[in-house]
């Protein structure tokens, strides 16, 4: 694969890389046994969870320094936020309409109901404050994004507009505890007025919603600010943050484990305080992997998956995994032939995924990237 690979972090796309493997090792194992239930899958499955809240915060902390930089260099007019949304918008949706479209062709063709709630995909509201259905399952993450993007930059608009007189990269701080609280309160109204009877049903109906999770995007936002305005502390206790993020992120988790802690049976923790943890304690690793070096054929593979793993989360469930379902019955397979099949799923996913990029993706970040663009956008806005 011939990707560019110039001016990248290589520690933002090491994180990044392992994010989309461990949606992909998640997902390996649906395919393999989807109906199967053990503490080895169930631990694969919960990490490909976490790959999802790596991506959370790591989209914030970068999109939360874009802001900054955009605050600082004094671009605070209502058409330098519009510029940043056309720009966000040609990253993401390019890609999503696609991909959408393509599911559902998919499930017509296939004979599936698809047309409940249909239109709310097309403007991200199908998992807004309530839980969506069964159709692109995977769509409900970007979702969160969509709004997450669109909240902050307009509240940072007001904010600016209204206390003139407040540095903006306080203004910044604010807004981001703000969303943070109110994300948190809203929670605590869903834990006083609902009951759920299982993890997957509270996955479905807390985690997989954007009003109850888009706190995630902006712990990235506290992160960025933190690395900005105290550098030095953030470089200096690199270590201690990796270490008592370990603490933080393991040490929950065995309690939880051996206390057989689960949504039903300690909901106020649950429903309130692990989803902001679990944020948390994965923005203490960024400090380290910040500094860290790649190098050769690693580095090289690596920086492909991370440019790759907007594609590949897009394409590899709905499209690649559940066609393979739909075409090969593997209850009954031998080993030899699941492995035939997992490494049909991974090769698809990424090279389809490296399709979509190089003719799709690409092209439509390209004309994002062209002065022309620009200065068309400025005069519009005018």
């Amino acid at each position: 694969m011939s990707i560019g690979t110039k001016h990248r972090v290589f520690g933002l796309d090491a994180i990044r890389a392992l994010a989309i493997v461990l949606v992909l090792f998640s997902h390996s194992s649906l395919l393999l046994f989807p109906n199967q239930d053990n503490l080895f899958l169930n631990l694969i499955r919960f990490f490909g969870a976490i790959g999802v809240d790596l991506f959370f915060v790591l989209s914030g902390f970068l999109i939360g320094g874009i802001l900054l930089k955009q605050l600082n260099a004094k671009k605070v007019m209502f058409k330098d936020f519009g510029y940043f949304w056309i720009r966000r918008w040609f990253r993401t949706l390019p890609n999503y309409y696609f991909i959408l479209i393509i599911n559902i062709f998919l499930g017509y063709h296939f004979g599936e109901d698809i047309f409940d709630r249909l239109g709310y995909y097309f403007l991200f509201l199908q998992n807004f404050s309530s839980k969506q259905n069964e159709f692109f399952t995977e769509s409900w993450s970007l979702s969160i994004e969509e709004f997450a993007y669109i909240i902050g930059p307009l509240l940072l608009y007001v904010g600016i507009y209204i206390f003139k007189r407040v540095p903006k990269h306080l203004l910044f701080l604010f807004i981001t505890v703000f969303v943070i609280l109110g994300v948190g309160i809203c929670r605590y109204y869903f834990h006083l007025n609902n009951v759920v009877s299982s993890d997957k049903e509270w996955s479905r109906v807390l985690r997989k919603v954007v009003v109850y999770r888009i706190d995630a995007i902006y712990y990235g936002f506290l992160a960025i600010y933190i690395a900005s305005y105290f550098k030095r502390k953030w470089q200096e206790f690199r270590i201690y943050s990796l270490g008592f993020g370990m603490l933080l992120f393991f040490g929950m988790h065995i309690i939880i484990f051996y206390k057989m802690l689960s949504p039903e049976n300690t909901p106020f923790f649950f429903n309130v305080f692990y989803l902001p943890l679990v944020s948390i304690s994965l923005l203490l690793f960024f400090p380290f992997m910040l500094e860290i070096k790649g190098k050769g054929y690693l580095k090289k593979m690596i920086t492909n998956l991370s440019v790759l793993s907007y594609s590949i989360y897009l394409m590899n469930y709905s499209i690649v995994m559940l066609t393979i379902q739909r075409f090969i019955d593997l209850r009954n397979s031998s080993g030899l032939q699941k492995m035939e099949v997992l490494f049909l799923y991974w090769f698809l996913s990424i090279y389809l995924s490296y399709l979509l990029y190089k003719f799709f993706e690409k092209p439509f970040m390209d004309l994002r990237d062209k002065i022309y663009f620009k200065k068309f956008f400025n005069q519009f806005s005018n």
